[in-house]
């Protein structure tokens, strides 16, 4: 099922020993979405230090970061949750394109 647009939010949370612990999500300003990307300006981001990535939907049910991803990687991880959405379809991912193990607390 390919769903009409990509979403994408802002992760906040906190990053000590490796270990990420994301707590809240912010919508990012000027954000563009559409049927292949989602994205935002990062220079219109106010100076925050818990700002830790990006998460954003695949409607085409794919969790793999795409190049386009890859090169708009923002912060320390990236979330993709991929169609159908829910609990096992989110996927960590970091700058490289390796997935990182995940949690749901």
């Amino acid at each position: 099922m390919k769903h009409p647009n990509e979403a994408i939010l802002i992760l906040k949370g906190k990053s000590k020993n490796g270990e990420i612990m994301i707590d809240g999500l912010v919508i990012p300003p000027f954000s563009e979405t559409g049927p292949t990307f989602a994205g935002f300006p990062h220079s219109f981001l106010p100076f925050d230090m818990s700002y830790l990535g990006i998460v954003h939907s695949h409607p085409s049910g794919s969790a793999e970061p795409s190049v386009t991803d890859l090169h708009n990687f923002f912060g320390l991880v990236s979330l993709i949750v991929k169609s159908p959405y829910n609990d096992d379809s989110i996927f960590a991912w970091d700058s490289n394109g390796n997935k990182i193990p995940l949690s749901i607390i």
